[in-house]
């Protein structure tokens, strides 16, 4: 069983290069069109891509990861943009196992594909304690395979929107998006992948 701590996601950095794409989570651009612009989350934020393109979207944003490469990676390609972007930006170097938000305080939190030491449900009840009233709660993870399937993500790391959905308060959340969606990209090395994933979009009262 993988435990994601800090060796294991600097072993998943180190062991690529720069991620390529530069296009943001296809869920993210369909899911925060239309929302009011304000503080946002980026919980596990990676290489920077979400991070920079809802900066360039007028998003004061906290991107957090555990990975100092990907940090390093993600402040090198902030600093291709202008002030006007890369300044709304603030990068942290933070175990997400162990760090705990400030609650009630952002308008938008967001978490792609992150996976911690402690269970999910801790986890994302974290997350939902940060969005400030009114604000939207976006997790988007590995949908589990079928069973004819095999899966090419560790050990762990699956989980359903309808799961997601069961670990929020429902006399404090709406639930707007709650389904699984399949899109295809690049795996950063020239090959096509296709990924299954649950989506979860709430908003807080």
């Amino acid at each position: 069983m993988n435990t994601f701590d800090k060796s294991f996601w600097e072993e998943h950095y180190q062991s690529r290069s720069t991620t390529e794409n530069l296009k943001p989570s296809p869920q993210l651009a369909a899911e925060i069109v239309g929302l009011p612009v304000g503080k946002a989350l980026d919980a596990g934020c990676g290489e920077g891509t979400d991070a920079v393109w809802l900066a360039s979207n007028g998003w004061q944003v906290t991107a957090v990861d555990i990975s100092d490469t990907a940090l390093q990676r993600a402040e090198e390609r902030a600093k291709q943009y202008a002030a006007d972007i890369s300044g709304k930006i603030e990068w942290r170097q933070e175990d997400l196992t162990n760090w705990t938000p400030s609650e009630g305080q952002y308008d938008l939190v967001t978490s792609q594909y992150v996976h911690t030491a402690e269970s999910s449900a801790v986890f994302y009840r974290k997350l939902a304690a940060a969005v400030a009233p009114g604000g939207t709660l976006l997790i988007v993870g590995h949908q589990p395979p079928k069973p004819h399937e095999t899966s090419h993500y560790a050990h762990g790391s699956h989980i359903t929107a309808e799961e997601i959905a069961d670990i929020l308060d429902p006399k404090e959340w709406d639930i707007i998006v709650a389904e699984p969606r399949v899109y295809k990209r690049s795996d950063g090395k020239g090959n096509e992948v296709t990924l299954n994933d649950a989506v979860l979009r709430a908003q807080k009262r």
